[in-house]
């Protein structure tokens, strides 16, 4: 006969274990991502260290590291608006490139305003882009019953063709022989911080770390959309608007992915092109994932993922590894570190 008291010493270790399981997941997928290092040939200390000081080993290194955070950090913040609400909006992208385009149109029509006018102007342009890009697939979604994941997806390779039709004849630069618009004025781009590389687009990504999480558990609009990501029925049940709500989640999460791209485009880019991403907005989706849908958990997640970035280019150049190494790393760290979690959450 099963002695119940037995069970109790493995119980104890699991409650003790169990908030510790994510980050169980991401040593478990760094270990597996030393194997696949190590069958690449590469010593697998060696290759992380390498890693680690291509993202931290120096001024520059770290500069490089926080300037890609910052896209990944503002979609990731929007994504995790969506996602509480359960809002699958894989559209990020697309809204990040539209963003980029309204942004830049202010930023090309108007040239010679000032800068504490036109590039407030840019920003609200890009941010009301990407919210309007988003509220497409949500009228669609809302109005005519079709599926959310699949409208946010196409209208991700939408955007980015018109982006891309934009900077190769209505706005390319007349005497250019690249795609691409002309370079913005000085009074059109973000200004730096302190001389360095890094601009105020990342202390406007902090700051809307800190609004995300009191929006989401400190007004009534944020209870809402976490009552109707818990369960729909529920805030049927007590008077909540959910079609308003998931409407205002979706274009909350699209507005952040086009204040993202136009953030980029301003400060690093310095004028509109096709290519103007490096995947931010699929990246932005795993960031809000790994970051367990919670600002400040995002914050580090956008830091981590940015490091793998970064890292993975002087895995490249130092020891001739493949930079898709570090992507596969990524996955795993995403893939484990969620597995944790659900293993966490389910178990009793």
């Amino acid at each position: 006969m099963l002695n119940p008291s037995a069970t109790l010493p493995s119980a104890s270790i699991w409650l003790k274990l169990k908030p510790f399981m994510p980050i169980i997941g991401a040593l478990l997928a760094l270990l597996l991502g030393g194997i696949l290092l190590q069958w690449s040939g590469a010593n697998p200390i060696q290759a992380y260290r390498v890693m680690f000081m291509g993202a931290f080993g120096g001024f520059r290194q770290l500069t490089e590291t926080l300037l890609k955070a910052t896209p990944l950090l503002i979609i990731g913040l929007g994504m995790t608006i969506a996602f509480r609400c359960r809002v699958w909006n894989i559209g990020a992208e697309g809204q990040y490139f539209i963003g980029a385009l309204c942004g830049s149109v202010i930023a090309l029509t108007f040239p010679n305003w000032s800068a504490g006018v036109l590039i407030p102007l840019m920003l609200i342009a890009g941010t009301l882009g990407g919210a309007m890009w988003s509220a497409i697939a949500g009228i669609l979604h809302l109005k005519r019953g079709m599926n959310l994941i699949i409208c946010t997806l196409m209208l991700n390779y939408i955007g980015i063709l018109i982006v891309q039709y934009a900077a190769r004849v209505p706005l390319r630069q007349p005497d250019g022989f690249l795609p691409e618009s002309a370079q913005f004025s000085a009074n059109a781009q973000i200004p730096v911080l302190f001389g360095t590389r890094l601009h105020w687009g990342m202390p406007i990504a902090l700051l809307l770390v800190l609004a995300v999480y009191l929006l989401l558990w400190y007004t009534p609009l944020g209870f809402h959309l976490r009552v109707v990501g818990s369960k729909l029925s529920v805030a049927r049940s007590v008077g909540i608007k959910t079609s308003r709500s998931i409407l205002l989640a979706l274009m909350m999460s699209g507005g952040l992915a086009g204040l993202a791209g136009i953030i980029e485009v301003s400060c690093t880019y310095t004028r509109l092109k096709g290519e103007i991403s490096d995947s931010y907005g699929f990246s932005g989706i795993l960031v809000a994932l790994l970051g367990q849908l919670h600002p400040f958990g995002i914050l580090i997640a956008a830091i981590l993922f940015s490091a793998l970035m970064v890292g993975s280019q002087s895995l490249n150049v130092m020891l001739q590894i493949p930079a898709s190494a570090a992507q596969v790393i990524q996955a795993l760290i995403v893939l484990f570190v969620l597995a944790g979690s659900a293993l966490a959450n389910r178990r009793s």
